[in-house]
């Protein structure tokens, strides 16, 4: 704490304790040492540690404190960050409604005790203790997160891991950021986002419960526990994040998202924050872009002939509509940007609106919703549409004004792509006409509507033979024409899995279905048929529905009968 080191050397030539030629000698002692001023002063006889403490309190007119007697509360110590209270040399000591006292070595440092003020939420009573105490009491109170973290980080090296700063006018001292590469904090998280970049994993979730801190990633749809940091680290782990992704690091309340940015080797990949308020504190998820593992190409998306021959019909339409529906995370947006790469060219004009901008592709004009701004889906559509479009793509289209825009632009002469919450295509139509269009406006705009699903797919290194009867088959959904011609293989997933899989399973991909809209199709449509009929007549003309694309991957032995049974519907 060079500023303390600097003050103190004025303080103590001021009361003529030294004369300016031994305070050079002391500070040059300190610096030659590594170690304060304050120890050097006892220890070369200077002032005995209370004269020095009583000095130094009553030039900051606050009361001196010894920490050798002083028991700290474990929930008074957790309400400063471990990696600030090294930072900042402070101990909590007491609180009492929304009065926190603390010890600090730097008395003098207001714009530290200002951040500790915004981090905790609390009016402070700032006491002076010696920073030896000081040390020695931190190492104390935070000795069994030091051996908890010393077992996580073993071996952990984060050299080659970096954030990539966007410069702002207003760059405030990054406090719980951990600014020492050192700080235990920064480390974690380095090797939380790391090994989860290194796994392939898809989402981050750092979750607190009441007597633990959880850390798990999500790697092919599943949620696994990886690591359970001590819990008076989550605030430490939550304020360095916020940092990172350029939140505020005192709003506690209310939910925020953000965006960091980070360096790994020799790629930059990003990753979308967001911050929730729970009983227990905030849980904080990242969702991992890594663009480097977007793959654009239609043809590796593993979609069976005839929904792959219906996708493409769709997108070569001068005009007209294409919408992919499913759950989050199904993998839509990997389809629709496929569709935009796959029919990209110099002469065309493509302009997309999303919430938020998950991947950046060359060519495209990417407009990122702002509804704080006023920048909504149907707002920037409307200014879209005065670019001169060929083709638009509408992250999501969540309510009626949005889709009457979308399909008026599909029907004055613009290739439009969008994403809807339904469960299955045929269904799609009825939650069209239930947003408030017209049947007549829903057949007319609309080039073909598929349904996703992301699928499990079997280890190929422990997947075990299993044999299920060919009437079970036909129960589920698979047609006579799915037996000719081809040779069953039905496996099921090993549950202890290998060293290449996650209990059985490694990836993922994905299963579409197909409603092309024929003339047949829009008929039904414009006489408002039931979904059932719709089914119906699509399957009729060879639409293949999710369950029974599933079932064909599964009778190939790309996955398991059962995952099937789990991501698609009971009706097939």
């Amino acid at each position: 704490m060079a500023s303390l080191d600097k003050k103190l050397g004025s303080i103590l030539v001021k009361e003529k304790k030294v004369d300016v030629e031994d305070m050079s000698r002391l500070l040059k002692k300190s610096n030659s040492e590594k170690t304060p001023l304050s120890e050097i002063i006892v220890k070369d006889g200077v002032l005995t540690s209370n004269e020095l403490l009583g000095l130094i309190a009553a030039h900051a007119n606050l009361p001196p404190v010894s920490l050798q007697k002083i028991h700290i509360k474990d929930e008074v110590r957790d309400k400063i960050p471990e990696d600030v209270a090294r930072q900042c040399k402070v101990v909590p000591i007491e609180i009492i409604g929304d009065y926190l006292t603390i010890a600090v070595a730097n008395p003098f440092d207001i714009l530290k005790l200002d951040d500790i003020r915004i981090i905790t939420g609390c009016e402070l009573r700032p006491v002076v203790a010696l920073e030896g105490q000081i040390e020695v009491t931190l190492q104390n109170v935070f000795k069994t997160d030091s051996a908890a973290m010393d077992d996580i980080l073993d071996g952990f090296d984060d050299t080659d891991i970096d954030t990539i700063e966007k410069k702002d006018d207003d760059d405030d001292l990054d406090l719980a950021a951990g600014s020492d590469g050192a700080s235990p904090v920064v480390k974690i998280v380095n090797k939380m986002i790391l090994d989860a970049v290194n796994q392939g994993v898809s989402d981050i979730h750092i979750e607190p419960f009441e007597k633990k801190l959880l850390i798990r990633y999500r790697k092919d749809g599943t949620l696994m526990e990886v690591m359970t940091p001590p819990k008076r680290m989550q605030n430490s782990i939550a304020s360095r994040i916020k940092i990172m992704s350029k939140l505020d690091i005192a709003e506690k309340r209310k939910p925020q998202d953000g965006k960091i940015q980070m360096k790994m080797g020799n790629k930059a990949i990003d990753f979308r924050v967001s911050t929730l308020p729970t009983v227990w504190g905030e849980k904080v998820v990242l969702r991992i872009l890594d663009s480097s593992n977007l793959t654009l190409n239609l043809e590796t998306l593993g979609f069976e002939d005839k929904c792959m021959e219906d996708f493409k019909w769709g997108i070569s339409k001068p005009y007209g509509m294409i919408l992919v529906t499913g759950p989050t995370g199904s993998g839509k947006s990997t389809t629709l940007y496929s569709g935009i790469h796959h029919i990209h060219k110099p002469d065309v004009n493509i302009v997309t609106v999303e919430d938020p901008v998950e991947y950046t592709l060359d060519g495209v004009n990417q407009v990122p919703v702002n509804p704080v701004q006023g920048l909504t889906f149907a707002s920037a559509l409307r200014s879209i549409l005065r670019q001169d479009p060929d083709i638009i793509l509408l992250g999501e289209i969540r309510d009626k004004e949005t889709i009457e825009i979308a399909v008026k632009a599909a029907l004055t002469g613009h290739l439009v792509f969008s994403t809807l919450h339904t469960n299955d295509a045929p269904s799609t139509v009825i939650r069209m006409v239930d947003m408030g269009l017209d049947p007549f406006m829903v057949a007319s705009s609309v080039n073909v509507i598929c349904a996703q699903r992301l699928a499990k797919r079997l280890c190929e290194g422990c997947r075990t033979p299993m044999d299920v009867p060919k009437k079970r088959l036909h129960d589920l959904g698979a047609k006579e024409e799915d037996f000719e011609d081809t040779e069953i293989k039905i496996y099921q997933a090993n549950d202890k899995g290998c060293s290449r899989c996650s209990k059985g399973y490694k990836g993922r991909f994905a299963l579409l279905e197909t409603l092309k809209f024929t003339e047949r199709v829009k008929r039904l449509i414009i006489e408002e048929a039931t979904v059932m009929d719709l089914k119906a007549a699509a399957m009729d003309e060879g639409m293949v529905t999710l369950r029974r694309a599933g079932l064909l991957n599964a009778m190939r032995g790309n996955t398991s009968v059962e995952e099937i049974l789990r991501v698609t519907m009971a009706d097939g």
